[in-house]
């Protein structure tokens, strides 16, 4: 685990509360209400104005709480006046609403993924290290025991080497389109969606953000319906991958992958993600860590699901989400919150659990990455465990996925000059081209 953290600059004592305030108030935000509801939420942005209010009837200081369309506008004419702030966004606007925040040095947790490319997980890595402020990725399995408790059987050499590893995950569960506008996953019947008019009170130009592009206003995009959508998001591998596979990452050090390759592939075009596909990553060694490979599934058919091992006799069938680790010694699952460890017999595991687990090594987290990210800001708790210095690159890791299951082929990737090399025109799409007046993180390079 990462050492206790030390705040640069004085800020609020142990028994003061934080000025909060949340880009991003509807719908997901109601997962940062709860454990900020403690603290002063002292400011709303939003670009739709339905959203300020979605979740006041519970926490009924958002009434009282600035609002603000444009967060920028926000963070300039409150700055001074805000301690720390919650991304609750679409992919697509994390990075320019995180950096914005963290220049003016406010504390920043960051709904996963992290950023809707590459080169803004990059910079956002960069940006920790610059400005000295507290983030988190709102990861809630990265602080559940479980993901701990795998991590001390591999440390403890229950495994033995691991080469091979699979996350896998149903979906996406297209809702047929019904008109209401109220699904997360829609899938037009025309590429890209007819324009429909933009809803009173909603600022479709500033929901944009940072991306180029002529797209009309579509319900399939706003309020729920953009994770399936390669303009704005990048489907299951930043909607579950980032829980599924949060373990593995994270005990294999499974990072800088030297390749990455579409398998296999369903549905999908240009426009839309995949039915179901899966992913292959290549790792070299990792210190003292053998070669792994690491698949990512997703599909609604046994097809997108990996073989039931020999040694799995919990089910007659796969689960239908989870991780599978390929050990030299023995075969290790977890569930699709990073949680919930076990062997692969259920005889093996009851065996071992009456042996008596390996001792604890690291910390557990109380309360979830909310909490986990104030003690922090207070200096009542370490680092946060998804701090950017650990979610920047697996944001990098599970976005290589993502280019290969959107373009398709095989990806060579450079890690030291962070490009593709054997398909160049790809790294268009490592750093895409941003709009005017959206260019954040340039002098950090």
């Amino acid at each position: 685990m990462p050492a206790p953290f030390s705040i640069g600059q004085p800020g609020p004592s142990a028994n003061s509360k934080l000025n909060i305030a949340m880009i991003g108030a509807g719908n997901i935000a109601a997962m940062a209400y709860g454990p900020c509801s403690s603290e002063n939420i002292v400011a709303l942005a939003d670009v739709d104005e339905g959203m300020f209010l979605q979740h006041a009837e519970k926490y009924p200081q958002l009434h009282d709480a600035k609002k603000y369309t444009d967060f920028r506008v926000m963070l300039d004419e409150m700055d001074g006046e805000i301690d720390a702030v919650c991304i609750n966004t679409p992919d697509h606007t994390h990075f320019v609403a995180t950096i914005a925040a963290m220049e003016r040095g406010m504390h920043v947790i960051t709904q996963k993924p992290l950023t809707y490319n590459i080169w803004e997980a990059q910079t956002l890595q960069k940006a920790k290290q610059k400005y000295g402020v507290v983030t988190n990725m709102a990861a809630q399995g990265h602080t559940f025991d479980g993901i701990r408790q795998m991590r001390e059987w591999y440390e403890a050499d229950v495994f033995g080497q691991i080469t091979e590893v699979h996350s896998w995950r149903g979906g996406p569960q297209w809702k047929e389109d019904d008109g209401s506008a109220n699904g997360y996953w829609m899938k037009p019947s025309t590429f890209p969606p007819s324009a429909e008019t933009v809803p009173e009170g909603f600022d479709w130009d500033l929901w944009k953000g940072p991306v180029v592009t002529d797209l009309p206003y579509s319900r399939f995009y706003h309020p729920k319906g953009w994770r399936g959508h390669f303009a704005f998001a990048n489907g299951l591998v930043g909607d579950w991958l980032v829980h599924v596979a949060d373990a593995p990452i994270w005990i294999l050090d499974l990072f800088d992958p030297v390749a990455v390759e579409l398998e296999d592939v369903e549905g999908g075009n240009e426009w839309i993600v995949p039915d179901g596909n899966r992913v292959r990553w290549d790792f070299e060694r990792r210190g003292d860590k053998k070669p792994c490979t690491f698949y990512w599934h997703n599909g609604n058919s046994k097809r997108f699901r990996p073989e039931k091992p020999e040694a799995w006799t919990w089910d007659e069938e796969t689960p239908w989400h989870g991780t599978f680790y390929y050990g030299e010694k023995q075969l290790g699952y977890t569930d699709h919150r990073s949680n919930k460890p076990r062997l692969a017999s259920l005889e093996a595991s009851r065996a071992f659990k009456e042996a008596g687990y390996p001792e604890e090594v690291y910390p557990r987290v109380k309360g979830g990455p909310f909490n986990e990210w104030i003690r922090a800001i207070k200096g009542e708790g370490p680092e946060p465990g998804a701090n950017f210095e650990y979610a920047a690159p697996f944001t990098v890791t599970a976005l290589l996925g993502a280019l290969a299951m959107r373009f398709g082929g095989r990806i060579e990737w450079d890690a030291k000059e962070g490009r593709i090399t054997n398909r160049p025109e790809l790294n268009a799409y490592v750093k895409p081209e941003v709009r005017s007046g959206w260019e954040y993180g340039q002098d950090l390079w």
